[in-house]
């Protein structure tokens, strides 16, 4: 049977209906590599001694992923443009099951951690097309909603992925987790067969013989990401001397990027191909602010994701599955909090909406260090609850608020760009947190090798959520900055 394949046939076949059907088949997707972005965690102890890693090499298991994630995220706009919406997102959906798979049935580590950045390359290019539907697809005054509704359906796949991951991962070990994001990968795919355009409306056709790929761009973008991680690493674990090249390295390819890309956007005036991201969006100031507050807000997500299961497993001894039972009620908190916050995204600032979710996230991180090896596991359980209603007000906000005020020919660019940003942020986030623990351990005199937990331990931990508590401060002192300013141009 032959599916309808254009926007218009499509929507004559579905009807009203249609956008919320789109806005399901991209969910799912989304569900699906989110999921594999974040569930590993409660697997890394045990990954950890199965493979006889140190927590530096480990951390490469969440690391690696971020960062094949970050730099493919700015392939999203030339993929939709040269393949379509279709194609590109059952495409990237088959990369993200063959590489679940493939992780699921390793016996080596370094095939295990290909297999982690096959997921991260698959799951960068799949996170910036819902932002770009909700935009396009739905009326201004329904865009909050739909961003509501997404993201309480994205969120409940982190919210009980780690509930039935634990479980998993106690009953059939690490492994069990790779293969948890198949079903979403198949169930994405049938649906996106049938719902998801080859374009959408105000693109042009897709086509092979469009413009060409920036790899240029593409190239300086991936030197500066590993660059400034691994100059990270070696800050702490190494001589300073390779540290401080590397970091130097980060710089000048930050430097060579912006220079190239503004020098492509001058040849696009005159019929050139696209740059590989257009910096005619910091011209917006909506834009240019949101990025500011979507980059340290990546930080202190994607680093407090990393560091809370490893907090409760190691500095507390829980079970795989304990942990999974304290983050359940958070994550059913965070996906009640989002479609209702979306509601109030159609009728509030952005900037109040964003604010409230920063001062509730640091607040949780702050409070971490009242539970000890005596305190109540509910204690524990309420601030992460609290974490989660903060991330609940900013993420329907702050997408749709700082790539509301672009014209429709920058969306795409837009969204992949604020899309990069925070992920990268998320890359230095797990990396700091990673970095900064080791370093609070040592200065304790302690060890993840240490059979008991300790107070020593606990300081160590409680000293790197406080970082995460200075990092949602500074977020909020930028996200203050969201309020509206004079009327932009429409630029691009």
């Amino acid at each position: 049977m032959t599916h309808p394949a254009t926007l218009p046939e499509l929507q004559a076949r579905y009807g009203e209906r249609y956008r919320w059907l789109l806005l399901l088949a991209v969910m799912v997707g989304t569900m699906a590599s989110i999921m594999s972005s974040t569930i590993i965690n409660v697997a890394v102890p045990d990954m950890s001694r199965h493979f006889t890693l140190g927590q530096e090499r480990a951390q490469w298991v969440a690391s690696g992923f971020m960062i094949a994630m970050t730099v493919s995220m700015l392939t999203t706009p030339w993929l939709l443009a040269r393949y379509g919406y279709r194609r590109t997102y059952a495409g990237t959906m088959w990369v993200l099951l063959v590489g679940s798979v493939i992780g699921g049935l390793s016996n080596d580590f370094s095939l295990v951690l290909a297999a982690r950045v096959t997921e991260g390359l698959a799951a960068g290019v799949v996170l910036p097309i819902p932002a770009i539907i909700i935009l396009r697809a739905f009326e201004p005054h329904e865009q909050g909603r739909a961003g509501g509704i997404f993201g309480m359906g994205v969120v409940l796949a982190p919210a009980i992925g780690p509930s039935v991951g634990g479980l998993l991962v106690d009953w059939f070990g690490w492994r069990s987790i790779f293969f948890m994001v198949v079903p979403f990968c198949l169930a994405s795919l049938w649906l996106a067969q049938r719902f998801v355009p080859t374009i959408m409306s105000g693109s042009t056709s897709a086509t092979r013989a469009g413009g060409k790929l920036d790899w240029p761009g593409l190239l300086l973008a991936s030197a500066g990401t590993l660059c400034l991680l691994n100059g990270l690493v070696q800050l702490h674990a190494g001589p300073t001397v390779p540290a401080v090249l590397l970091l130097a390295g980060a710089a000048a390819a930050l430097i060579g990027f912006v220079a190239w890309q503004r020098r492509l956007g001058r040849a696009m005036a005159q019929g050139g191909d696209a740059p590989l991201m257009n910096l005619a969006l910091y011209d917006h100031r909506a834009f240019a602010m949101g990025s500011i507050v979507a980059f340290i807000y990546g930080m202190a997500l994607f680093g407090s994701t990393y560091l809370l299961p490893i907090y409760m497993r190691l500095g507390l001894e829980l079970s795989a599955s304990h942990v999974g039972t304290i983050l359940l009620p958070a994550g059913l908190v965070l996906a009640i909090t989002i479609p209702l916050v979306g509601r109030l995204a159609d009728r509030q600032p952005t900037y109040l909406l964003v604010s409230i979710g920063l001062a509730l996230l640091a607040t949780s991180f702050a409070l971490m260090g009242v539970v000890g090896l005596t305190g109540s596991l509910w204690v524990l359980a309420a601030l992460a609850i609290v974490g989660r209603m903060g991330l609940g007000f900013i993420l329907p906000s702050l997408n749709s608020g700082s790539l509301r005020g672009l014209h429709k020919d920058l969306i795409p660019q837009g969204s992949s760009a604020i899309n990069f940003v925070r992920t990268l942020g998320g890359a230095v986030g797990v990396s700091v947190c990673g970095i900064v623990l080791e370093w609070r351990l040592a200065a304790y005199s302690d060890s993840l090798s240490t059979p008991a937990s300790s107070p020593a331990r606990l300081a160590a931990f409680n000293e790197s959520f406080a970082l995460l508590a200075v990092l949602c401060a500074l977020a909020l002192a930028a996200a203050w900055q969201l309020r509206p300013g004079p009327p932009q141009n429409k630029g691009g």
